[in-house]
């Protein structure tokens, strides 16, 4: 059962304190590592029963099936019934798993490596130097800007506090196993701001290996986020960086504060135009005794005076 309550139904686990957290995150770290070391069995040995893959990788069989019955949710692997050549014994022939299509596209590295490749063409032919880092930049934008248009749709549909739930749901159907939950502010914030908000974790990145050579991608990513949440965004952590997880810090809006502008006073009405009329008398002028104390009066609420 996780550290920090159960999962609610949108996916969020709430925060309640750092080593808790952390100790959550490792434990879901370690079993999409586990499930990695399950689907690769299943890609070096064909399809395996539990027990096949129980022994191979010294588990426990009831941990295997659990960890199977992920896996079949992910659409990685699919059971099947086991082929029998022969005669067959009494009862049933045992249900074996194999990898599905989408499951081999996973292991297929070749992609990755061609990833990189173009990306390393697209720098040497732009110039190299800050000609190349621009070009690569400028492809990682729109890389990312075409994915976020298909996110697009479902964030603004959220209300505004559950944009990044709906954020990570997206991101979860394309691959990338994220959640989102409460959590306090990164250590150093501004003092008097507030520091509470949301933490987005990707604990999956099908380019970490071209992001290794090109953090352009890591950061255009944050870049859309930022864009489509509607707010400032800081990326904690990252996959490609060689942290288990990669981790984005969403802080929360103060609430009941404005942020625009206060609206300057209206000027007076000209006067109607007209004939013009007798001199009105001269005013007086105020007494000299009162020029001490003859100021604007101090604001305490921040605001200059009209």
């Amino acid at each position: 059962m996780p550290l920090l309550g159960e999962l609610s139904n949108n996916g969020v686990v709430k925060y309640v304190g750092g080593a808790a957290r952390e100790a959550a995150e490792e434990q879901t770290t370690g079993e999409r590592r586990t499930r990695n070391r399950v689907a690769s069995s299943i890609l070096g040995h064909g399809p395996s029963t539990a027990a096949d893959l129980a022994e191979r990788l010294g588990l426990t069989q009831a941990a295997v099936r659990r960890h199977l019955d992920a896996l079949v949710a992910e659409n990685i692997v699919e059971p099947r019934q086991q082929r029998v050549y022969g005669s067959r014994g009494r009862g049933r022939p045992a249900k074996v798993f194999a990898l599905t299509d989408c499951g081999r596209d996973a292991f297929d590295q070749a992609y990755d490596q061609l990833a990189a490749d173009a990306l390393g063409w697209i720098a040497r032919s732009a110039g190299g130097g800050e000609q190349g880092e621009a070009a690569v930049t400028a492809f990682a934008r729109a890389r990312v800007a075409a994915q976020a248009e298909r996110y697009r749709e479902l964030i603004d549909a959220a209300a505004p506090d559950d944009r990044a739930q709906a954020l990570a749901r997206a991101l979860t159907a394309d691959g990338y196993a994220a959640t989102a939950r409460s959590a306090p502010g990164p250590a150093g914030g501004a003092p008097g701001r507030s520091v509470g908000g949301e933490q987005l974790c990707q604990h999956h990145c099908p380019v970490a290996h071209a992001a290794e050579q090109f953090p352009q991608l890591c950061e255009a990513e944050a870049e859309v986020f930022s864009s489509l949440l509607g707010t400032h965004v800081q990326r904690l952590a990252t996959i490609a960086h060689g942290d288990g997880v990669c981790t984005t810090f969403i802080p929360q809006s103060p609430r009941g504060r404005s942020v625009t502008a206060p609206e300057e006073p209206a000027p007076p009405p000209e006067p109607p135009a007209g004939p013009p009329g007798p001199a009105a008398p001269a005013t007086p002028a105020a007494p000299a005794a009162n020029a001490a104390t003859d100021h604007a009066p101090v604001s305490t609420s921040g605001r200059n005076p009209a």
